[in-house]
């Protein structure tokens, strides 16, 4: 199978996503950087023929009756993919992600130590926010697994598709997908306490009914963790307030201020070698947090982070500081992410290690994106110069389709 090669090559390459579409070549998204496998652009039917190969026909009634599909496809001895087919200007186009095998540890990820203590808590609510490729999947299976490793209980997971596949460890871990193993993420919530879970895994928060689910199970002495879109901790409070109406948030800033462990925020930027390491905002539910939160203050909640005391506690700014500080990313790329680049500034200048050392020979300078010549390194080929400006590619991978 055509796309079975595909998949294969985004594992060896490990490429994050895959990119189908009419009148492009195949691309792979590395280090965040797109590269064209080759320069051969697909038609509208070569797409349709290679999502078929991995979409079977009820899946494929379901799409062409409502023009978006989500699902899971899994390869052995390849990995697991995230696969969202869509119509665009009335032909199919498709994105692929790519979640491998192994379920990486949190040293190995380079998150704060602190997360392996935050999931090991027996109850409250653990938000993992931040933007679409972020990481927030595998940090918060890489958590889930920590916390399967280390304690005896029930991990119950609700996932639209399943991602990452555990193994029962010291835990058991019960991994229901949303359409397949159940109906509907609302049916699964309301069924969840019958199946005695001691930690519940929500995919993602897009709603009041799934926010008001996670408070509960939280309030009724269970861990939640789940994943909300947002830019950091502030604005995730503010999203979670968006969801009700204003007769209903007073009840709902006391019940969150009662029930909130942590807000983790990730960002990825790019370090010296041309990869890329998380940045990660972290806001402990302090008592003057949680104080904050329930009288409504979420504007001062960043001056509150800033002047924390709490151990682990952190906002962006000062974790992109102590990766400039410890030379893993170029100041500038720091800059270009943070959320106050004056008080980023500020710090790495009062503090007199302003600046990232020089990158070592032959990696990326700091603020530029990768260059053709890096992305064809990194796909294992020799930097060739492009006529289309389309970037390095496999010129020897064809596509019979």
């Amino acid at each position: 199978m055509m796309m079975e090669r595909l998949l294969q090559l985004m594992s060896e390459k490990k490429a994050s996503d895959l990119f189908l579409a009419p009148g492009s070549p195949v691309q792979l998204k590395l280090n965040g950087a797109m590269v064209p496998v080759n320069q051969q652009r697909l038609a509208a039917e070569n797409v349709v023929a290679l999502v078929r190969e991995i979409v079977d026909e009820r899946h494929w009634e379901t799409f062409e009756k409502q023009n978006e599909l989500n699902l899971g496809y899994g390869v052995r001895n390849i990995g697991s993919f995230r696969v969202n087919v869509f119509r665009q200007r009335g032909s199919v186009a498709c994105v692929i992600r790519f979640i491998p095998h192994d379920i990486p540890k949190l040293d190995t990820l380079h998150l704060p130590p602190i997360l392996g203590d935050l999931v090991m808590d027996k109850r409250g609510l653990l938000l993992v926010v931040g933007a679409t490729g972020s990481g927030k999947s595998t940090t918060l299976a890489s958590m889930i697994d920590h916390r399967n490793e280390q304690k005896a209980g029930h991990i119950l997971t609700l996932e639209d598709p399943i991602e990452f596949t555990f193994q029962n460890k010291r835990s058991i871990v019960n991994q229901r997908q949303i359409g397949t193993d159940t109906h509907s993420l609302d049916v699964a919530l309301k069924n969840a306490m019958r199946q005695a879970p001691d930690c519940i895994l929500i995919g993602e928060i897009r709603d009041t009914s799934t926010m008001s689910n996670a408070i509960a199970y939280a309030q009724s002495g269970h861990l939640v963790l789940a994943t909300l879109h947002a830019n950091n901790a502030n604005h995730a409070l503010n999203r979670i307030v968006s969801f009700y109406p204003p007769d209903n948030r007073p009840v709902l800033l006391a019940d969150l201020a009662a029930t909130l462990k942590a807000v983790v925020s990730q960002r990825l930027v790019r370090s010296f070698d041309g990869s890329r390491l998380p940045a990660v905002e972290i806001l402990l539910n302090t008592r003057h947090i949680a104080e904050l939160i329930e009288q409504g203050r979420l504007t001062e909640i960043k001056d509150a982070m800033n002047q924390s005391l709490a151990a682990g506690s952190r906002t962006f700014d000062h974790a992109l500081a102590e990766l400039v500080r410890a030379r893993r990313i170029a100041k500038e790329d720091a800059m270009a992410h943070a959320d106050s680049p004056t008080n980023l500034l500020w710090m790495l200048e009062n503090e007199a290690k302003d600046g990232a050392a020089p990158p070592p020979a032959g990696t990326a300078q700091p603020g530029n994106l990768v260059s053709p010549a890096m992305a064809s390194a990194a796909l294992g080929q020799p930097g060739k110069p492009d006529s289309d400006a389309q970037g390095p590619s496999f010129s020897e991978f064809m596509l019979n389709i």
